[in-house]
């Protein structure tokens, strides 16, 4: 760069130091100066996209990206801007024109994959893992991605080839253990039992590998019966990643109250609602959801938008919460002023770009129970589906899964007691919701879809405004993506294995039974 040789050379390092502060300071005014040099485009995006700052961001690679369209990092982190954004149609489709071929860059191909997955586009993001691991094969975390996209595929013995490739390169991806005792049901002859005994000792104090290994023995020695040792490993296994602060149960009270002293009655169901609005299917994490989202979405007339966060997100930005989850009580009283109308627009503008067409459509994201009085007011015509599981089995499937340490509302989820607690106040909001929205709720339990699939289906599908189809007594057939932990289970036929599961925990579960009954739950 004639005349700016010494800035470039800062930026250039700033942003190999991985300096993103000084990287952005930098690229500034050299942007100004030189605004068709791509790399200080891409530089500039860079690293205002590792400062949290994904529009100026996007922005930038954008401009990149058309002064060098040939370069797959500039598209590949350019999508990634866009998804940041929340903008998923645009970081799709700019994920999918990204140029592939001849693939030559393993770690933007690895960027570009993850962008796929996470606009719902897993044949995409597998075909990139899968190029990229041809050119790097000695990188296990690409083998490990390629899992990942082969089971939200349908692919278990794939992906379970794919995760022993990425252990054989790297015997601690602990990740990928825990991965491969989840992706089928293991056998005496056929288990990582031996290999995950000798690996426990290997973790030494790392609270994500001690996790990992335990909850990995507590699933295989689960699938063989041992439920004595099962549960062993699931307390440790929990108990090793638990966070430092502990769940408050009065916290999560006092957010319900506010939920329930917002919305009081609310406005009956509009006449066109079958024929046009959004499906809504709610409940406990781990309940049932994806299945009866997958019912649904086989039907011929509806999408599933999968699990959006955009309505809360919508919602907090509204009453000004500093965080996107509405977190705190005094908030919820704040949605007195909001412009429904507008919020519902919003949420519907951003629904349509995930799914890309204009079609009737589910929203399966489970924690939407807290806010089904904000999307009675916003979106007059949404129906809202509750799935009830037996709070016994509900808890324990809560506990059995390793959640994110970060996810917002989980944080009940590493103690079965904990879980109990959460679990009265997810049942004293939607006894609310039962009392307030007649006519726009129907609640199913798991237990009776399972005995009577037919009949609850019908009562489902009618529901919903939808004429009966064949293709939703066989959603295992549903071709669609799973991106929810439910990936394999809703690949197969309805079954009696997981229907009271907790009874086979025995006396480990009698502390959570007191917690539920002490809060008048009939179990």
């Amino acid at each position: 760069m004639n005349g700016h040789a010494a800035p470039y050379a800062a930026l250039i390092d700033a942003f190999n130091r991985m300096d993103w502060p000084r990287a952005a300071a930098l690229a500034g005014p050299l942007v100004a100066t030189a605004p068709d040099h791509p790399l200080v485009r891409f530089i500039a995006g860079i690293a205002l996209l590792e400062l949290g700052r994904p529009d100026a961001a996007a922005s930038q690679l954008g401009a990149a990206v058309a002064l060098d369209p040939g370069r797959l990092d500039f598209a590949s982190h350019h999508a990634r801007a866009l998804l940041a954004t929340g903008a998923v149609a645009q970081a799709r489709a700019a994920a999918r024109a990204a140029p592939r071929h001849p693939p030559r860059d393993p770690a933007s191909l690895d960027v570009l994959g993850q962008v796929l997955i996470q606009c719902g586009d897993y044949a995409l993001a597998l075909e990139a893992f899968s190029q990229a691991a041809g050119l790097a094969p000695g990188r296990s975390q690409l083998q490990l991605n390629r899992a990942s996209a082969l089971i939200g595929l349908g692919q278990f013995d794939q992906a379970e080839q794919a995760l022993e490739q990425c252990i054989a390169l790297s015997p601690h991806y602990w990740r990928a253990h825990y991965s491969l005792a989840h992706v089928r049901r293991q056998s005496t002859s056929h288990n990582h039992l031996a290999r995950l005994q000798a690996l426990l000792p290997q973790t030494g104090t790392d609270p994500a590998a001690r996790s990992c290994i335990h909850l990995a023995l507590a699933k295989e020695h689960e699938d063989l019966g041992d439920y004595p040792q099962a549960m062993a490993h699931l307390a440790a296994g929990k108990q090793a990643a638990r966070p430092a602060r502990p769940y408050e149960p009065a916290r999560d009270a006092a957010m319900i109250d506010a939920v329930i002293a917002a919305f009081g009655p609310l406005p009956p169901p509009t006449g066109i609602a079958p024929a046009a609005g959004p499906i809504f299917v709610v409940g406990m994490p781990r309940s049932g959801t994806t299945l009866v989202d997958r019912i649904i979405s086989s039907h011929p007339a509806v999408n599933s938008a999968g699990e959006l966060h955009a309505f809360g997100h919508a919602l907090a930005q509204a009453v000004g919460s500093p965080t996107p989850h509405l977190l705190d009580p005094q908030a919820w009283a704040r949605t007195a002023s909001i412009d429904w109308p507008t919020l519902g627009q919003r949420y519907l503008a951003h629904a349509r770009t995930v799914i890309g067409a204009d079609t009737r459509f589910t929203d399966k994201l489970p924690h939407n129970f807290l806010h089904l009085g904000a999307i009675a007011r916003a979106l007059p015509d949404a129906r809202f589906v509750c799935l009830r599981r037996h709070p016994m089995d509900t808890c324990l499937s809560n506990f059995r899964q390793l959640f994110a340490a970060s996810a917002p509302y989980l944080d009940y989820s590493w103690a079965l007691q904990d879980t109990g607690r959460y679990y009265l106040q997810f049942d004293r909001l939607m006894a609310h919701w039962s009392a307030v929205l007649p006519g726009r709720l129907l609640s199913i339990d798991y237990e009776e879809l399972v005995d009577r699939q037919q009949a609850v289906t019908e009562r489902l599908l009618a529901f919903c405004g939808l004429p009966w189809d064949d293709a939703c007594l066989h959603f295992e057939r549903n071709a669609a993506p799973v991106t929810t932990p439910s990936a394999v289970q809703v690949r197969s036929t309805l079954h009696r294995d997981s229907l009271d599961r907790w009874k086979r925990y025995g006396s480990a579960m009698d502390d959570l039974r007191r917690v539920l009954e002490g809060g008048g739950v009939r179990v």
